[in-house]
């Protein structure tokens, strides 16, 4: 099978990663791709949101399957352009897309299914949770609980336009993906993601400082359970409205002692999530992104190992306003070389040197039998990448690798 995949980030390099071990692969191709993906694949310069530009590349690939990273340009209908024209895509059309690209329309959505979520609210007043009601990769939400909180995030906030305000809840957070046909939702290994800059959950929200998975106290039954509850009646309200969902359905939810509440839908793989879950998966991922993408997922399985893994961020020193370009990486192969997974999140090759280009630069991940010995082989592993500025935050998964399971507070 010779494959397309679209993108150039950490998410990206994570599931080209995954998709080079099957045995159905042939050929793994990527655009715009990036130094890690290259030595994976080839890598061709066209930007994910060309979708003309990805069509004929596609079409002089010969490509089997296109598999869509990043939501910009799944909401701008690239999966609907390459789909008319006969190409399998895993990624939802811009219709069903548009659950991630707009929360106004995500609402709707869940009201209409039935899916609990957090109440949205006529009037902006603390303590609540204000949000850009279109894409803002990952920065577009604020917590407030004070009024200043509350004007700095309309200031910030408004230059995306229309804004969504709901409830404040309060709880663990969990990411729970799904591969969809339209029709069934097969789920991957949940995880928990860390937004905010700094330690303690402290500092702006941004597109993810690290992750692990699984989570301990959300296992098989748990997850069926979401599932039903929330990935289903989506899909069954999507396909409702002629929008049938066929990619990765990211559901993220908190757990509040009422139950479980949907927070947000995203339209793709998560990132950094991508980087934890997908070295658990313990099958073939290819066989069955190609199985959703063909409306034909029902009976496919994927196990997972009976593993934990803990993904590390290394960002810019100013992100997430700030970004890194040009300066100079060393100490990926030393990372490596620990037994650690290294996925490039924004890299690129300057004269033959590799360099960053953005502001999540790398993330490290270690795979272990516990959470704890995972932690130990990220941050070992972190500790040898080395760029002007870098930085990271240093408890990622502390809290569940000491042995604070998350929990579904109504069933106590």
């Amino acid at each position: 099978m010779r494959v397309l995949l679209v993108g150039s980030g950490g998410r990206e390099h994570a599931l080209a990663w995954k998709l080079a071990q099957s045995s159905l692969l042939t050929d793994l191709h990527a655009a715009p791709g990036s130094p890690g993906i290259a030595a994976l694949g080839e890598c061709h310069p066209i930007r994910a949101e060309d979708g003309e530009g990805l069509l004929a590349l596609a079409n002089a690939l010969d490509a089997d399957l296109v598999v869509v990273g990043p939501e910009a340009p799944l909401v701008a209908g690239v999966a609907d352009l390459l789909r008319h024209a006969g190409i399998a895509v895993f990624g939802p059309s811009a219709a069903a897309a548009t659950i991630e690209g707009s929360k106004s329309f995500a609402k709707e959505v869940l009201t209409a299914a039935g899916v609990p979520a957090a109440q949205r609210l006529a009037v902006a007043r603390p303590p609540c949770v204000v949000k850009a009601d279109g894409l803002a990769a990952g920065k577009g939400v604020h917590v407030c609980r004070t009024q200043a909180e509350l004007d700095a995030a309309l200031r910030t906030l408004g230059k995306h336009g229309r804004l969504v305000v709901e409830e404040l809840l309060e709880g663990p957070e969990l990411s729970l993906f799904a591969l969809c046909d339209g029709r069934t939702a097969l789920p991957l290994p949940p995880a928990q993601d860390f937004k905010r800059a700094f330690d303690g959950d402290e500092g702006p929200n941004t597109g993810g400082m690290g992750s692990y998975a699984p989570v301990p106290g959300v296992g098989a039954a748990e997850v069926d359970e979401l599932i039903t509850t929330v990935h289903r009646p989506v899909l069954d309200e999507l396909a409702r409205r002629g929008a049938p969902f066929v990619g990765l359905l990211y559901a993220g939810l908190m757990l509040t002692d009422e139950g479980p509440r949907v927070l947000e839908f995203n339209c793709r793989f998560g990132d950094p999530e991508t980087q934890s879950i997908v070295p658990l998966v313990d099958g073939d991922l290819l066989e069955a992104v190609a199985a959703a993408a063909a409306g034909e997922l029902d009976g496919s399985t994927l196990e997972s190992r009976a593993q934990a893994a803990v993904t590390v961020v290394l960002v810019a020193g100013g992100y997430p306003e700030g970004v890194a370009r040009g300066l100079p990486i060393a100490g990926v192969r030393e990372a490596e070389e620990t037994g650690a997974l290294v996925f490039h999140a924004g890299t690129a090759l300057q004269e033959g040197a590799l360099v960053a280009n953005g502001g999540r630069v790398v993330g490290v991940t270690g795979v272990a039998d516990t959470l704890a010995d995972a932690r130990t082989v990220a941050y070992a592993a972190a500790e040898r990448v080395m760029f002007e500025g870098a930085r990271y935050r240093s408890d990622i998964a502390a809290s569940a690798a000491a042995g604070s399971p998350l929990a579904f507070p109504y069933r106590r």
